[in-house]
């Protein structure tokens, strides 16, 4: 336990940031987790409507610094992929 004034103030604020972090870390699994699940039903319509909204929140995130740079790049290039592959190819 923290005694000095400036140690407590520093673990109240631990504290806080740890549950904003929380918030923001369980916000992007929540919408990864919609655009998978309509990936895995080959619904490429909803995975597309989904996927700028998803890329909004990895954005917020890595902006607030809860998630490195590369793990949002990474889980955005994987999306991106995977919604790519269920998407039919336009006819010539």
């Amino acid at each position: 336990m923290a005694h000095h004034k400036s140690a407590i103030r520093q673990e109240r604020r631990s504290l806080r940031r740890a549950a904003v972090n929380k918030q923001n870390k369980s916000a992007i699994r929540s919408q990864v987790k919609k655009v998978r699940e309509a990936i895995k039903n080959k619904d490429a319509e909803g995975a597309r409507k989904l996927l700028p909204e998803t890329f909004s929140v990895i954005d917020k995130t890595i902006k607030k610094r809860t998630v490195h740079a590369s793990k949002g790049a990474r889980y955005k290039s994987r999306l991106s992929l995977q919604v790519a592959k269920i998407t039919p190819k336009p006819s010539k």
